[in-house]
């Protein structure tokens, strides 16, 4: 690795930067990956996909769905192809590992709960500790019979057949459920609907209607007819915006830092990320904008300036629910601090990340108020080096990367290797940016 970093097994040591510049070709986004590559393994036809996520969490959904009867393969070109067996799975002959992957599960449960047979799904630790009763509650009422522990935990045992349209309103936001149930009805009999309190990101809906799917959307509902065929599609997937935050987030700690991000996803959806990170005050400019399948895509060209504060609450929490924890973890940094409310969701991630976020931070000499549903973070802090855990959880290790590279003195960043869940390549690029 540069001068910057040592990564020594599952540790990292981060070192003070001056700055940070240059390019970085962010993978592709995770929360498509996984959607394309379960519905291209019930379309007809063989699917290709070039910037496939190199997330663990995406291999698991592609294991998964071999177990299932879909093949996939690595074609010479770094393009992932998955080959359609049409909307009857085959019968899994052991268990089904999601791995560290709560969208694994939640999604892919959706199909399994409408194949006429019993299939399970387990994880690793973290992922036996999250909640899926919230797609339990939906798939029971359209007709499946699901076994799980502790009131909704993993291992899930989902007896799966006929399935019945309802219209749903989860008491949560969140697009896995959503997605979940969507995919679900697609096999069953009538028009599903699924009213949101909050709209959220809508790859879901966006993915069903490029594998040729019939979605009806009207501000935070959504409709889909049961009995329709999917066809293969070839398709590029963007850079994911949720990885690229922690780059931008990079270059907002440093005034005259210039980074360039091509081919990001730009969603409406997710891009609530850049209207904060500008009001923050990070100089945020989108060219090269294109669509593919429905998903608009560009190239972003960050520069770092005065980094203020900011308050993120509300539909705001439920769009930045995966960036939350960076932005937090350099709040200190910040002018006017942080104030992060209505986020109760953060506590049942891979890690509670509410208190993973404050315990590191507090590590490194802040001042950090942790609240029930958020945190409020002074701004105007500085920081020092200081050993800190990932506590199993990509976006911990990641995020306080990132405010390492302004701290005073080495940090060590233990379980670092959990990056690898959404990034695998993720230590490596942000060295080749940093300057030292």
């Amino acid at each position: 690795m540069p001068d910057g970093s040592k990564l020594d097994g599952s540790s990292v040591i981060v070192r003070p930067a001056r700055g940070v510049r240059g390019r970085v070709r962010i993978p592709g986004d995770k929360s498509i990956s996984h959607r394309y590559a379960m519905l291209a393994a019930i379309a007809e036809g063989t699917s290709r996909f070039q910037n496939f996520s190199a997330a663990r969490d995406c291999a698991s959904t592609l294991d998964c769905l071999e177990a299932l009867g879909s093949k996939w393969r690595r074609a010479e070109d770094g393009a992932i192809e998955v080959h359609g067996v049409g909307p009857r799975l085959r019968t899994p002959t052991e268990a089904l590992d999601c791995g560290n992957s709560g969208s694994t599960m939640r999604m892919l449960s959706g199909i399994l709960a409408a194949q006429p047979f019993t299939s399970e799904l387990f994880g690793d630790e973290s992922l036996t500790r999250r909640p899926m009763a919230r797609i339990i509650a939906p798939l029971c009422e359209m007709g499946a019979k699901i076994e799980s522990r502790d009131g909704g935990r993993p291992p899930l045992k989902i007896h799966g057949g006929p399935l019945k349209a309802i219209h749903y309103r989860p008491e949560v936001a969140s697009a896995q459920v959503k997605t979940c149930v969507l995919f679900a009805g697609l096999f069953a009999n009538g028009e599903t609907v699924v009213e949101e309190p909050i709209r959220t990101r809508d790859h879901g809906e966006i993915a069903l209607r490029a594998f040729g799917a019939e979605v009806a959307r009207n501000g935070n509902i959504a409709r889909i007819r049961g009995g329709q065929k999917l066809g293969a599609i070839e398709a590029r997937v963007p850079g994911d915006l949720s990885s690229a935050a922690f780059f931008l987030c990079a270059a907002a700690l440093f005034p005259g830092s210039e980074l360039t991000l091509p081919g990001i996803l730009m969603n409406p959806t997710r891009a609530r990320l850049l209207d904060i990170l500008i009001e923050m005050g990070l100089k945020i400019s989108a060219t090269q904008l294109e669509e593919h399948h429905g998903e608009l895509a560009g190239t972003l060209e960050a520069r770092g300036a005065a980094w203020k504060g900011a308050t993120v609450a509300g539909a705001d929490t439920a769009a930045l629910i995966d960036e939350i924890p960076v932005l937090a973890a350099v709040a200190p940094y910040t002018e006017n601090g942080l104030e992060v409310r209505d986020a109760k969701e953060l506590r049942v991630k891979e890690s509670d990340r509410i208190a993973a976020v404050a315990a590191n931070l507090r590590k490194m000499g802040a001042e950090v108020d942790e609240r029930p549903d958020g945190l409020r973070i002074p701004g105007g802090q500085r920081l020092h080096g200081a050993e800190l855990e990932s506590f199993g959880d990509h976006r911990i290790a990641m995020a306080f990367a990132v405010a390492a590279l302004r701290a005073e003195g080495e940090t060590t960043i233990h379980g670092a290797n959990a990056a690898g869940v959404s990034y695998p390549s993720f230590f490596r690029d942000l060295q080749n940016v940093a300057s030292y």
